[in-house]
């Protein structure tokens, strides 16, 4: 049986693995869009700084900075509630099982972050990405969450 200590590690690897990816996923859609790869990540430290944070497209540890810790913040929560609902599916190798859940966690972390908290909380990617890098942000989200269950799983 997983300790809480446990499963507060496992949601830290989870949530790390969550915001590289999430992270990775935007920069590639920004600079795609042709609005730098780094003015995503700036975007969202909006909730900071305000909105002057995405008009910024150059690396400051200000701005990226900042967006990267929130960005890794919330990646961190939204891998404790996928650990406590799906960690032992896809440490258990239930691969379908782990990658819905991943799906189910991505989707209520968009519904809560586009259309539960108040435009000064959103993630801000929506400032500087279309409505399909957004998918693409969120898919990355979903399919980071298992990984670290299921690359554990599978050296069993």
């Amino acid at each position: 049986m997983r300790t809480y200590s446990n499963g507060g590690f496992n949601a830290l690897i989870s949530g790390t693995i969550a915001a590289i990816a999430t992270t990775l996923a935007a920069a590639a859609c920004g600079k795609a869009e042709r609005s730098g790869a780094i003015a995503p990540l700036n975007a969202v430290s909006h909730i900071t700084w305000g909105n002057r944070a995405a008009r910024r497209e150059d690396v400051s540890l200000k701005y990226t900075g900042t967006g990267f810790v929130l960005n890794h913040a919330a990646a961190v929560l939204w891998a404790s509630l996928y650990e406590r609902w799906f960690g032992r599916d896809a440490e258990s190798g239930n691969v379908a099982r782990a990658l819905a859940g991943g799906a189910v966690v991505a989707g209520l972390a968009y519904l809560t972050d586009y259309h539960l908290v108040p435009e000064r909380l959103t993630p801000g990617y929506e400032k500087r990405l279309s409505g399909k890098a957004l998918a693409a942000v969120f898919g990355s989200l979903a399919l980071s969450l298992p990984l670290r269950g299921l690359l554990l799983g599978s050296r069993r």
